[in-house]
């Protein structure tokens, strides 16, 4: 796939993202209205309260204090419901970071396995080379045999030189034909040097990987006692000096949001040894 195409389907991906935001944004939004709209009714009602107390039988006292304390529940609620809309919020824009790191990861592979094919192909052309210069070397060679031979022959039938003169003319042959192959081999391996660095220069070449290898959301802040980042459904502990803050609800044993006051597994042992 190119890279052409991997934009357009992650482009197509982020599409109904800002729909999405927009949506959660507005709730989130909303929720803190009547969070802030109950407490100001809190308000309200303590400033009533208060100064009659000394008035007031047990009856009523407890009545007051008992509405008051169901207001402050209930704007609790909102607010633990807007933390946890935030937190979908933040999962929905990693899950398509993480589709954007997934995407360039194969792109980077792809990218490496034309590197390879290419680097092989070019290693299967300068391994064929040297076998063609060599068959094209031992045609020469006997081309040569035969033509000494021929030549040999046609001066014995001739009979126009003594046997030293064919002895020193033998002589004379081998030694240009020593001359010839000690050329030809040193021409081969010059040929060999220019090819291995032509190989050179392909493997020297700048590698994807140190484009492309970049880091995947190294800031992502990690909770939970698994140390890991958000996901699924959460809960904060009503500790104010946890130090964990936020656990997934498989983590801690949950399936459901517990109601009232809820206490991390460490914070509760602090509490009983208290």
């Amino acid at each position: 796939m190119t890279s052409a195409l991997y934009l357009e389907h992650y482009l197509d991906s982020l599409q109904h993202l800002p729909i999405e935001l927009q949506r959660n944004f507005k709730l989130m939004r909303d929720l803190d209205d009547r969070a802030h709209g109950l407490m100001r009714t809190i308000d309200l009602m303590a400033d009533e309260l208060l100064p009659n107390i000394p008035k007031m039988d047990e009856e009523t006292k407890k009545e007051k204090v008992n509405t008051i304390q169901g207001l402050f529940n209930k704007a609790k609620e909102y607010g633990d419901d807007k933390v946890q809309l935030a937190i979908q919020t933040y999962e929905l824009v990693d899950k398509h970071i993480r589709r954007l790191d997934s995407d360039l990861a194969r792109f980077e592979s792809e990218i490496q396995e034309k590197v390879m094919s290419a680097r092989a192909a070019q290693q299967a052309a300068a391994d064929q080379e040297p076998n063609a210069a060599t068959v094209k070397k031992g045609r020469k060679k006997n081309k040569m045999n035969d033509k000494t031979t021929a030549t040999t022959g046609k001066k014995k039938r001739a009979g126009a030189s003594s046997e030293d003169d064919a002895v020193a003319s033998g002589r004379s042959a081998a030694k240009k034909k020593a001359v010839r192959k000690g050329q030809t081999a040193t021409a081969n391996a010059s040929k060999e040097q220019e090819e291995n660095a032509d190989l050179d220069s392909v493997g020297g070449m700048a590698h994807p990987s140190d484009v492309l290898d970049m880091p995947v959301d190294p800031n992502e802040p990690t909770y939970c006692l698994c140390h890991q980042v958000s996901y699924g459904e959460m809960i904060g502990c009503d500790n104010p000096d946890c130090p964990i803050e936020w656990f997934h609800f498989a983590c801690v044993d949950l399936k459901i949001k517990p109601k009232g006051k809820w206490y991390c597994p460490k914070c509760t042992q602090d509490r009983k040894k208290k």
